[in-house]
Order: C-alpha cells, then structure tokens, then sequence
C-alpha cells in the first residue's frame, strides 16, 4: 500500500495516509471532509554511488584514523622515552 500526500480542499489540510487501492473518500483528520485531493509528490532520484579518486568507502576512512591514531601514540612514546614529556 502506497503513502499518499493529500490536501482537504475544506481547511486547506495537508497530511499523509497509507491508502489501499479499493480506498474512495479519505477523511481529513482535522476537520473530517471528505472533499480531499490527492498532490503530486515529487519523486527522489534513486541513490548513486559516485565513481572516482576521491570516493573512500567506510572501511578506508576508518583504516585511516586508525593509522593516524598509531603514529600519534608512537611520537608520545619516543618523546616520553627521550624525555621530552
């Protein structure tokens, strides 16, 4: 069953209601006529994935901060070790 976008023409209502395909009248919830329509929704364009050097999935991005995190702790190390902390 679909989600349809619909306006009371009575109150100027917009809202959303799961419709059946056998459904006739729907009733507006806020002041109960039956005198709805129902509005054109725009349509999102299904989701692309982007192509191209600059593109790095999760997994990459993670790797990185991990990498990052390392070379952090080892500098605390050596200048812990040599006394400069």
């Amino acid at each position: 069953m679909p989600v349809y976008e619909l306006e009371c023409e009575g109150c100027s209502e917009r809202f959303e209601e799961l419709v059946s395909s056998a459904a006739e009248a729907l009733v507006c919830p806020v002041c109960g006529s039956v005198r709805t329509r129902r509005l054109l929704s725009p349509v999102s364009a299904p989701s692309r994935q982007p192509r191209g050097a600059r593109v790095r999935s999760g997994e990459s991005h993670r790797r990185e901060r991990e990498a990052a995190r390392g070379e952090r702790l080892a500098e605390t190390k050596r200048k812990r070790a040599s006394g400069e902390l």
